[in-house]
């Protein structure tokens, strides 16, 4: 009998993630497709014919890899968060997905998104402490999440920031770095964090330990430790404190964007929404005041197919007890 293998597929505002496991969840395929899907997006607020392709190409590619590792329909997932759930056109693309390669797009919402992050990105502390705060910096949003710290954490509260650093980027001209414009995206977040430091109330929550996704912390991590060049598996799971953060930040905000093209931790794709990701990754650890945080690859991906192999190993003990019943 052939093993089952078990995929999540995360459509973002800037990148497309999918990942392969086998039953036992160990890691047979990963890759990050750069199809910014959100870029252009912000003044008619409609996937670009240019995006549009790139994504349906991400797609058909993804399609030969699901055949390629024998993943039957039932046992991935495939899901997209902001982009899709403001485009005008977001529909319309998911449509044409399934069209094109028969893989079912799901739009999430922020709290879903919030609930895979928040299961992916658990195995580097889990059972550390009480609490986690997750937030995840996508290209068009960005979620942040308190939790209980358990292998089935309970949602205490969460909030969706709708600015991320793909749309942040264009929509305040932050390409290179502006004090003022940087201080009206800081004043946009803030009134979401607000909001979420009210409700979640952090000091009626001590022991807590904060978890960062996205490739901005990871990018963060392997400067600061002078990997050489940018390593998210080395800097997966890896602290920063808040003095290392900051002093890196600093460096990167006055820099040139042809600056940020050639910093080996950025490079040119990124180097146009790194200022404005900066911005909005410092105002959120500054409004939480932590002093260290735990960077993780592992996200909505790594949920779904958490679930996905949770269910089947639920389904497998209930078929189990009930064989046994029958036997007695």
């Amino acid at each position: 009998m052939r093993s089952k293998t078990y995929a999540g597929i995360d459509l973002g505002s800037n990148s497309c993630k999918i990942l392969i496991c086998d039953e036992k969840g160990k890691k047979l395929f990963l890759k990050n497709a750069q199809t910014r899907l959100a870029e252009g997006m912000y003044q008619e607020n409609k996937i670009t014919d240019e995006a549009f392709n790139r994504g349906l190409k991400c797609f058909f590619e993804y399609r030969q890899l699901l055949d390629k590792y024998n993943v039957e329909p039932k046992n991935m997932r495939a899901i997209t968060t902001a982009a899709c759930r403001t485009a005008k056109n977001g529909a319309e693309f998911v449509k044409k997905v399934y069209d094109e390669s028969h893989i079912s797009l799901e739009i999430i919402d922020g709290l879903e998104e919030a609930k895979l992050n928040l299961k992916g990105a658990m195995e580097h502390v889990l059972g550390k402490s009480k609490y986690v705060v997750v937030y995840d910096l996508g290209g068009a949003s960005t979620e942040v999440t308190l939790a209980t710290n358990a292998k089935n954490p309970e949602i205490i509260y969460s909030v969706s920031i709708p600015w991320g650093a793909r749309n942040s980027s264009e929509a305040f001209n932050l390409v290179e770095y502006s004090g003022e414009n940087a201080s009206k995206l800081r004043k946009e977040v803030d009134g979401y964090m607000n909001e979420f430091l009210e409700n979640a109330d952090l000091k009626k929550h001590e022991d807590i330990l904060f978890i960062a996704t996205s490739s901005t912390p990871l990018r963060l991590v392997s400067m600061i430790n002078n990997f050489g060049e940018y390593d998210r598996e080395k800097a997966d799971g890896l602290k920063m404190n808040k003095e290392k953060m900051d002093k890196a930040i600093d460096g990167i905000l006055y820099s040139k964007r042809e600056e940020l093209a050639k910093n080996p931790y950025i490079g040119d794709k990124r180097s146009y929404i790194f200022i404005a990701a900066c911005v909005i990754f410092k105002q959120i650890y500054d409004r939480l005041g932590l002093e260290e945080v735990t960077a993780s690859l592992k996200s909505a991906k790594d949920g779904i197919v958490a679930d996905l192999i949770e269910r089947d190993q639920k389904a497998n003990i209930m078929l189990k007890s009930k064989n046994n019943g029958k036997t007695k």
